[in-house]
């Protein structure tokens, strides 16, 4: 059985190594060009994800609303990341 403090740890490790594979590819693959600024906005976005969906999870809900709130949150972050990377909707903060 899987206690609520693993649960816990891989929901936050999961942000940490993508950010740890980001960081790796802007030192070493040429044509990745991360400023600070942007390690901090994905590490808030990543992290926030990771909270959020830790809180469902420890949640008192049944199995099917906690998976339908997870879905809802990661559409959310994936929605957030895309106009901030390529800028689908066309607001103030979209990417290149």
């Amino acid at each position: 059985m899987i206690t609520t403090k693993q649960k816990s740890t891989f929901i936050f490790a999961v942000p940490a190594l993508l950010l740890s594979a980001a960081f790796l590819g802007n030192l070493f693959v040429e044509g990745w060009d991360w400023s600070p600024f942007d390690f901090i906005i994905a590490a808030v976005l990543l992290f926030g994800t990771a909270f959020f969906v830790n809180l469902v999870v420890n949640s008192k809900k049944e199995f099917f609303s906690k998976l339908m709130i997870c879905v809802g949150i990661l559409a959310a972050l994936m929605l957030i990341w895309a106009e901030l990377a390529v800028g689908i909707f066309g607001s103030p903060f979209a990417g290149s």
